[in-house]
């Protein structure tokens, strides 16, 4: 199985101008090489049999049919290749001369798409050669003894993808042919082009790619000529990039005088979800869908054993480098401003929190401190409420006193454990069984007196559970589970922990720093179990459902994109290779879907939460899934991995 990647290549051969025997062979190569590695398309540079930059050598006779009989060989020598190429040439048809990508399989010309917008100011003076193809008369013509269609509206069809091409300058229209293709089903467009360089315009070539690919909600794949080109008046870099849906994922080496093949997978199957789900998409394609498109259905490709190039990030929702910083700024003040707004409008006069000293609950008191101080509220209409039971550990314990201390917030210090007892007696139920009727009791005695001080203080129960948690149900119902306003409910484990470090580093004061530095140190749990005999943590949270890093990767690509079990385990033995044998990824991916089905109906009922990124499980929102739905299906495929 491919799960629904297809192996795309931007090549950047040795050109010699003018010299289409020379240039044949170093496409031949390219091929060969490519398909060596299981590409299955491949586009060459703009005019890439003769060369760009041959001038007014395009009206000489001998050029013209030197590039045919270029494109004859390279039919020959890969007929026996499954890899579908896209090729640069000058063709001719009814006396007029058409810049075109030339698709070509097994010996066939599958069709010739002729360039659109031809530049003819500044540098470039291709009207002096070349015919538009919206200038041309007819949509067939006789190229290397075959009869094929041309135009600037033709769509490849293969058995993994549809496919669409534009020519360079196409690009850079107001509307590009690629908007229209991909409206009518283009999944991946190819661009050969030959962009020359100039001082900041690679940056602008690379935006125009990316928001092109975003725009059309497709993989976009461009190679631009390279060394050999002439440098009479302009350079040309070989450039080979390869965008996926505004994401790039390879590109060349710039100015290289070696040739390159840049190489990467295109995950259709994720294009085709983003479209399913966008119904911008459908309505745009109704309303402009102006094309008549020329479907060309090519052969099948041989789909050999998968390995990808492409990199697959194993923690989807943290970004890396300095973009994280740019993404916990933002996460915060997206936080902020939506409990500003809550707290304004419902005119509460405190916000009550449980302060465990954990992360969760420390995210939480930062955002409430932030909000007041932006407010020019006092943070003493902030009730930090620790409650300390059966389970809590010193560390956790000093780390939420000194925290609560250290940011100036009222505090409140209420023990569980004699109501709990009293509560364990009413129900008859044997303290010394630390069962779940013992851990969801502390958990909703803990709630129940955040509810009554919120009532007390005219005030408002800040929710502290963060979406990891909601997902795979570890909440008790009714206990952590509810409260008045959600400010975690849509953040991942993995990412709080980065904010609480964030904010520690760049928002707060010392003394709240270096308690904020050990929260972050601490194990995940939720202490209602006592502690061990040296008073240690003896509940982790990830020892018994299992690793938050797992989860948050399965949950980003269930909600974001419905890939199947299969698919997301592939991703998974890919990302994380080396830190968790594929044993243990299947473990826990059987135990993601079955927790995220049966414990659809904590999610059925949450409290309002503002949605900070992509995903989000609100049951008002971007997640409406009956509480009874049957996993089997899942768990079923999960079983066969």
């Amino acid at each position: 199985m491919n799960y629904g990647f297809v192996k795309v290549a931007a090549a950047s051969p040795h050109v010699r101008v003018g010299d289409c025997k020379f240039n044949t062979e170093r496409i031949e190569g390219q091929i060969a090489i490519a398909d060596g590695k299981g590409v299955q398309i491949i586009v060459f540079p703009e005019l890439s049999i003769t060369g760009y930059t041959c001038g007014d050598l395009f009206g000489q006779q001998l050029l013209l049919e030197e590039a045919e009989m270029g494109l004859i060989q390279i039919l020959n020598n890969t007929r026996q290749l499954d890899i579908i190429s896209i090729i640069g040439m000058p063709i001719v048809v009814d006396s007029t001369l058409v810049n075109a990508a030339v698709v070509i399989q097994k010996g066939k010309v599958l069709g010739a798409v002729a360039k659109t917008y031809l530049p003819n100011y500044k540098e470039f003076y291709e009207q002096r050669w070349f015919t538009s193809s919206t200038q041309l008369t007819r949509n067939n013509v006789r190229l290397c003894g075959q009869i094929i269609p041309i135009g600037a509206n033709l769509l490849f069809e293969t058995s993994s993808t549809t496919f669409g091409i534009e020519i360079c300058e196409d690009l850079w229209a107001t509307i590009p042919p690629s908007s229209a293709l991909a409206l009518q089903g283009a999944e991946i467009i190819f661009n050969m082009s030959a962009d020359n360089e100039g001082i900041g315009k690679h940056n602008y070539v690379c935006s125009l790619i990316s928001q092109q690919s975003a725009r059309c909600i497709s993989g976009y794949v461009f190679a631009s000529c390279g060394f050999g080109e002439s440098t009479t008046d302009v350079v040309f870099a070989g450039n080979g990039i390869i965008y996926e849906n505004g994401t790039q994922l390879a590109h060349s080496e710039r100015f290289s005088i070696k040739e390159q093949l840049t190489i990467s997978e295109i995950d259709i199957e994720r294009i085709r979800a983003e479209r399913r789900v966008n119904t911008t998409y459908a309505a745009n394609r109704g309303n402009l869908g102006r094309l008549d498109p020329i479907r060309i259905y090519t052969e099948f490709v041989n789909k050999r054993e998968l390995t990808l190039t492409r990199p697959i990030n194993p923690h989807p929702f943290i970004p890396q480098g300095a973009e994280l910083n740019e993404r916990c700024e933002e996460v915060f003040s997206i936080q902020v401003s939506a409990l500003a707004q809550r707290l304004k409008h419902t005119e509460a006069k405190t916000a009550v929190i449980g302060i465990s000293g954990g992360l969760d609950s420390t995210l939480a008191l930062l955002v409430c401190v932030k909000t007041y101080d932006k407010l020019g509220l006092s943070r003493k209409d902030i009730l930090g409420i620790t409650m300390p039971g059966f389970g809590t550990t010193d560390r956790t314990y000093l780390n939420a006193i000194e925290l609560m201390k250290s940011l100036g917030i009222s505090m409140r210090e209420i023990s569980i454990k004699e109501a709990c007892i009293q509560h364990f007696k009413d129900i008859n139920h044997d303290i010394n069984v630390h069962d779940v009727t013992y851990e969801n009791s502390q958990a909703r005695e803990r709630t129940q007196i955040l509810m009554d001080i919120a009532n007390q203080t005219r005030g408002m129960v800040i929710g502290t559970g963060d979406l990891s948690e909601l997902a795979l149900g570890w909440a008790t119902y009714n206990g952590d589970h509810m409260s008045m306003y959600g400010i975690n409910s849509s953040i991942p484990k993995t990412l709080v922990r980065h904010l609480v470090q964030w904010v520690a580093e760049n928002e707060i004061d010392n003394t709240s720093q270096k308690t904020l530095l050990d929260i972050v140190d601490t194990p995940i749990s939720p202490e209602l179990i006592p502690a061990d005999e040296n008073g240690e943590i003896n509940q982790r949270t990830e020892d018994l459902v299992g690793p938050y890093e797992l989860h948050d990767f399965f949950l980003y690509y269930v909600l974001r994109f419905g890939f199947r079990p299969s698919k997301i385990f592939f991703l998974a033995t890919t990302a994380f290779k080396g830190s968790y044998d594929d044993e243990t990824i299947k473990k826990w991916l059987q135990t993601f879907f079955r927790r995220f089905f049966t414990q659809q109906f904590k999610r059925s009922c949450l409290p309002d939460g503002p949605k900070v990124g992509s995903i989000s499980i609100s049951p008002r929102g971007d997640w409406r899934m009956p509480s009874d739905a049957s996993p089997a299906s899942w768990l079923k495929e999960c079983e066969k991995l």
